[in-house]
């Protein structure tokens, strides 16, 4: 039988080997008949020993499994830790276990850092903002061996968040909604609570992105206040908030869906308006809506506004002719509640007549008119026999007084 003896930290482990499996030497594992090998947490160092036995080639495989298991069970020197810091701190980072005199090196996202910012093996960064964000490495001594690797992340404590309450499916239950004043830059967890008459409500979580929960209403028409408390927090701090409301107060339906706007045939001063209810609305005939529409010319910034208690769908009757208008339609609860923001702007112009054009036919034969008649030359005028004979008679009756005339001055004379 052979011996074969490893030393792995406080423990040794003794393997016995067929002597036939003698005869197969391991060179590589025992250089020389003296040696035998021990095995602890660093790298494995030969350890002479006088009464040591040749290695076979069989037990060298196990010494090496025995090499690996040993390895598997060590520590890993290369984990990531992850460290915040607070925008405008110090911030000293550790080489992990390494001594404060030891010789190291780090770096930033892979690049070399100044000896100016160690403190013995530390690494200290001075007022850090955003930029300082990153993965640092620490290397003991000349051989570049990992000792420790962080992960850098810059934020700020989370302020005081807002949120918002709604029941825009009244009277199924509401939602809440919340965000910060201000980002944090780092991951933030929201917690929030719901209190209805001294008992907690269940609050259903949307998938992130989205900071939304919807609520149930457990009774219709209460007259207790619900009271909801935020908490926001991360790494570097919390904060919370909380409001109360009613039950009424928080009734605020959706915009009104599918608005249209469009002429009215034959009148230059109207404008048909249609829309529907919003789909999120449960129940509008036990919780009717009463909508609110406003219109306005392109060319004007003043609005127009007409509160319509039932019906969905109204007729403009003061449009200007031919100016483009663009209109939109808000909608709320008959008795609770406030209006919803506006639908999606629409435009229209109001109905113009055409103008008449002439046919080609038409044209042409008025062009051949025009051109014929102005080149006819006028009729000569032609005078009937009675005529002349009048004609004469008043020359002769014209010459016998001009003879009369004359005697007359002759004989004065």
């Amino acid at each position: 039988m052979c011996h074969l003896g490893l030393t792995l930290g406080s423990r040794t482990s003794e393997r016995f080997c067929p002597s036939h499996e003698c005869q197969g030497r391991c060179s590589r594992l025992a250089p020389s008949p003296s040696t035998r090998f021990l095995a602890t947490s660093a790298d494995l160092h030969p350890v002479p020993e006088a009464m040591a036995s040749p290695v076979p080639a069989g037990c060298c495989v196990l010494l090496a499994a025995v090499v690996v298991v040993v390895y598997a069970q060590r520590p890993s020197q290369q984990e990531t830790h992850i460290h915040y810091a607070q925008l405008g701190t110090d911030v000293t980072l550790l080489c992990g276990s390494v001594d404060q005199d030891a010789a190291v090196t780090w770096t930033a996202n892979s690049t070399d850092l100044d000896a100016s910012h160690l403190n013995g093996s530390r690494l200290v960064l001075r007022n850090v903002d955003l930029s300082h964000s990153g993965q640092y490495t620490c290397y003991e001594g000349p051989s570049w061996h990992v000792k420790y690797r962080v992960n850098l992340r810059v934020g700020l404590p989370p302020k005081e968040p807002i949120v918002m309450c709604r029941s825009n499916n009244y009277p199924n239950g509401f939602y809440c909604s919340w965000h910060l004043p201000s980002p944090t830059y780092i991951n933030d967890t929201f917690n929030i609570t719901v209190v209805h008459d001294s008992k907690e409500i269940v609050c259903k979580k949307e998938m992130p992105p989205k900071n939304r929960c919807y609520i149930q209403f457990l009774q219709v028409f209460s007259t207790k206040k619900y009271k909801v408390t935020l908490t926001a927090s991360n790494p570097l701090g919390s904060s919370s908030t909380t409001i109360s409301f009613d039950e009424f107060a928080i009734v605020k339906p959706d915009p009104p869906e599918n608005v249209v706007a469009k002429p009215v045939p034959n009148n230059a001063r109207r404008l048909l308006v249609s829309w529907q209810y919003p789909s999120s609305w449960p129940d509008p005939d036990s919780f009717p809506l009463k909508f609110f529409l406003r219109y306005r010319p392109l060319i004007i910034d003043q609005w127009q506004h007409v509160e319509l208690s039932d019906g969905t769908s109204h007729i403009i009757t003061d449009a200007y002719a031919g100016k483009e208008y663009i209109i939109q339609v808000a909608a709320k609860d008959n008795d609770i509640g406030t209006w919803s923001d506006w639908s999606v702007a629409v435009h229209a112009t109001p109905w113009t007549e055409e103008p008449k054009h002439l046919t080609t036919e038409a044209q042409g034969a008025e062009t051949t008119t025009a051109s014929t008649s102005a080149f006819v030359v006028p009729p000569t005028t032609r005078l009937s026999d009675s005529d002349v004979t009048d004609r004469n008679r008043a020359m002769a009756l014209s010459l016998v007084v001009s003879l009369v005339l004359v005697v007359f001055s002759i004989h004065f004379i």
